[in-house]
């Protein structure tokens, strides 16, 4: 009897929302459904999955309206942001993969599992805030914005400016059991926004910080902790590049570890951007036999999933083992 692969699925943005479109809950809703197309048509496949996505425009949204309305009621902590956009973003992708799956005859549930990831918090990234979130500004906006709010303000990969925050390490998913009891069964959606941080309280619970991990990395915590053969990055660029944007920019069909280890010192990738993609997929790619991580694009998905594009990511190569 073959072995089902199980795969953990890493959404970009694009997979939430499109550039030029207004940033309301109902065009969100008609990208994502075309999101779940591609999702359905990987679990028609026999794939089992897990989906990870994104937050950052999603949870600054939510903090703006928050302190704007400050006068009216009292804003969220930001932990309680992050909690809220892991609701409404489950939500919509439950209810378009659902009806995308229907559409393919399966008839699988699909779950949303309000997800905490616990971090150190002694983690220096609480001293050194770097995750973009929020939308983007023009240097002058940005630097008002700082000056009124105290917010950190910081270039994010020459495509404007926008507010950061601390992006600590995950050590561990909270809710990881309950995802191994619905294997075989359920397409869960989980670590929405690289999870709800939490930290140790002392007395056996957790308590929320002011942070956000990084979906990427969350992914690849939990694909390690479900023991997933595969890692998929999807992002608006079907393969990693490097001296990307540049004459002599290099598309990438493969990457060993220890290749992408090299060409991450070098800096070819842009922290903001494919630095933590490529971070996470060596980490995954590393943690055992037999597994690897592919980046792609949402489109090539697929394709990438049966070696026909993206950048696959493997401890050695074929030819090594």
């Amino acid at each position: 009897m073959n072995k089902i692969p199980k795969v953990v699925i890493a959404l970009g943005g694009n997979a939430l929302q499109e550039k030029g479109r207004p940033a309301t809950s109902e065009e969100q809703l008609k990208v994502v459904a075309q999101t779940c197309e591609v999702l359905a048509d990987i679990s028609s496949h026999g794939y089992e999955m897990a989906i990870v996505h994104g937050n950052g425009p999603q949870v600054g949204r939510i903090l703006l309206a928050s302190e704007a309305a400050k006068d009216v009621t009292p804003p969220m902590p930001f932990d309680v942001c992050g909690a809220m956009s892991q609701g409404y973003i489950g939500y919509h992708i439950q209810q378009s993969l659902k009806k995308a799956l229907r559409m393919r005859d399966r008839d699988l549930p699909v779950t949303t599992i309000l997800t905490q990831v616990a971090v150190d918090k002694d983690d220096e990234a609480f001293q050194n805030p770097r995750k973009p979130i929020g939308p983007f500004y023009t240097e002058e906006e940005a630097k008002a914005i700082a000056e009124e709010k105290g917010y950190t303000m910081k270039e994010d990969a020459g495509r404007g400016w926008r507010r950061v925050v601390p992006s600590p390490m995950p050590q561990k998913i909270v809710e990881v059991d309950t995802l191994g009891r619905l294997w075989n069964s359920t397409i869960v959606i989980m670590c929405g926004g690289g999870g709800i941080p939490v930290v140790e309280d002392g007395q056996g619970g957790y308590e929320g910080v002011a942070a956000v991990i990084d979906k990427d990395l969350a992914a690849e915590k939990l694909a390690e902790s479900i023991d997933a053969d595969v890692l998929l990055i999807l992002t608006e660029v079907e393969q990693v590049a490097i001296n990307f944007n540049k004459p002599d920019q290099k598309n990438l069909d493969q990457l060993t570890c220890d290749e992408a280890r090299k060409y991450m010192e070098e800096g070819h990738f842009a922290p903001g951007s494919m630095l933590p993609k490529v971070k996470a997929a060596v980490m995954f790619a590393d943690s055992k036999p037999g597994r690897k991580a592919v980046i792609t694009s949402l489109a090539q998905a697929e394709n990438a999933l049966h070696g026909k594009t993206g950048t696959t990511i493997v401890a050695k190569k074929l030819s090594e083992v």
